[in-house]
């Protein structure tokens, strides 16, 4: 299912269709795991911390690699240390063309021969060139879209830097993966709220907060909690300040992540 247009008829289409597919089956039981592959810092001594993000997303229908680092032979390193059996997965989710999170599809493709890798439309010609040659089937959708039973795609945000975001939804609520937030983390966060037509539980990500300053860091944090988020997870470009901003308010609904670490969640937490 793609949808070609940003009119507004075709977005309330859009959303009405996910909608639809979002109640036609309850959410798993089955805890959701999400390991992070890729992070600027390490969780495990073992794995190797660099610019950029990717992690692995278990216990949906289909097993999702959310972003790619920037390395490969980074990324490689890290999946060898964790014992991540690419074989399994059965959908490659890019949040944005930026190397940091592009950087590694070429080194992993060929472990994955013939899977989905949803792009974002302005994909430069040589990234949507480099993941066919690799193996990968190239799926492109501006709008709101499923990627599997209770799992979307956000939908193409942002003005200048265009991303797409990742929304599960879980007997808990919605956790929502997210790359680098360019078009706002909040904008997200109210984006997955309409599209997975439930409440939001956990985000998880770059929440890119590096030149905000201190009051615009708490009116952020504010908000989110405003929003309904239980869990944070921010990482790789939210930056040492807001990170400290969100581990204070959230304390132990503070999810450190960082290369090699594995967050489990379910109804019960």
């Amino acid at each position: 299912m793609t949808y070609n247009s940003r009119s507004i008829p075709s977005l309330i289409l859009a959303l009405a269709a996910v909608a639809a597919i979002g109640r036609s089956q309850p959410p798993s039981n089955r805890p959701l795991n999400i390991t992070v592959l890729y992070d600027n810092t390490a969780h495990r001594q073992e794995c190797s911390a660099d610019w950029g993000f990717a992690c692995l997303v278990e216990g949906t229908d289909k097993v999702i690699l959310f972003d790619a680092g920037t390395k490969g032979d980074i990324l490689l390193k890290n999946i060898e240390t964790l014992k991540t059996d690419l074989s399994k997965v059965g959908a490659v989710v890019i949040s944005h063309a930026h190397l940091d999170h592009t950087g590694g599809l070429s080194a992993v493709l060929p472990k994955m021969p013939g899977v989905t890798v949803h792009l974002p439309s302005y994909s430069p010609p040589a990234l949507v060139e480099a993941v066919r040659q690799a193996g990968g089937v190239v799926s492109i959708s501006k709008d709101p879209a499923p990627v599997c039973g209770n799992v979307w795609l956000t939908g193409e945000l942002g003005d200048q830097i265009v991303e797409q975001s990742l929304v599960i939804r879980t007997p808990g609520g919605l956790v929502v993966l997210t790359g680098c937030s360019h078009p706002g983390i909040v904008k997200i966060l109210e984006r997955a709220k309409e599209v997975g037509k439930d409440r939001l539980y956990a985000v998880m990500g770059g929440f890119h907060l590096l030149q905000h300053g201190d009051a615009a860091v708490q009116e952020i944090v504010a908000r989110v909690r405003e929003l309904g988020i239980a869990k944070v997870g921010a990482s790789h470009c939210t930056g040492e300040k807001a990170i400290g901003a969100f581990r204070k308010t959230y304390g132990p609904n503070f999810i450190e992540l960082g290369a090699g670490q594995v967050v489990r969640l379910n109804s019960t937490q």
